[in-house]
């Protein structure tokens, strides 16, 4: 009863998406498992397929709250790994997982980041970034490039040759200039659309070793 008192609100639209979204597969496979969100999925279906994320690893996640793919890497590196969180929003706690709250493109942020790795190399740095979209592909496109360009930026200030980023993407205006740049800068790139990304959407995710 108190799901319709707050549905009412809602625009048609708005509806179908909480309907789909409370429907999804995913969304319910997350809550069983203990998945903050159902983008883990997506994490684990990409690195069953390009075994990126292993024992003992460094990894960086940019842009993480809230939370999902933190939960997932931290898994895989396992306890001898370390698993280094960030982003702009506050994230509730994880078990094994250092978080630090800020904007990475600033100096004392990525100072910190840099700190917890101490003398390790970065082995894999995630980014599930995402600008919040306005519905406008004029305005959501380049926001999501932009984000794009400073996660490729901060992968090749800090990982070492055979590091690997991975990276979501909206494919269309930009996005294949984007990937021309990475081309001279990564010795190879991958692309991979998960089952848990939905058909629909624009968003690709790319693997790129440096």
């Amino acid at each position: 009863m108190a799901t319709r008192i707050e549905n009412k609100g809602l625009s048609k639209s708005s509806r179908a998406w909480m309907k789909e979204h409370i429907d999804d597969h995913y969304v319910k496979r997350a809550q069983k498992d203990g998945y903050r969100a159902r983008a883990a999925y997506k994490l684990l279906e990409i690195n069953e397929k390009a075994k990126l994320i292993s024992s003992g690893m460094t990894v960086v996640d940019l842009g993480s709250a809230p939370g999902s793919w933190s939960q997932v890497a931290s898994q895989l590196v396992g306890e001898s790994g370390t698993l280094i969180a960030s982003d702009i929003l506050p994230m509730d706690a994880l078990a094994d997982v250092t978080f630090i709250q800020g904007d990475f493109r600033e100096a004392d942020v990525f100072d910190k980041i840099m700190t917890e790795v101490g003398d390790r190399q970065v082995n894999v740095v995630l980014s599930d970034m995402a600008p919040n979209t306005a519905g406008n592909s004029a305005v959501d496109q380049p926001r999501m490039i932009y984000l794009c360009e400073l996660a490729v930026d901060f992968a090749l200030e800090t990982l070492p040759k055979g590091g690997a980023l991975i990276m979501k993407v909206f494919q269309g205006e930009g996005s294949q200039e984007l990937r021309k740049q990475m081309q001279s800068k990564f010795s190879k790139i991958r692309s991979i659309k998960p089952a848990a990304s939905r058909p629909r959407s624009k968003e690709m995710f790319w693997i790129a070793i440096k």
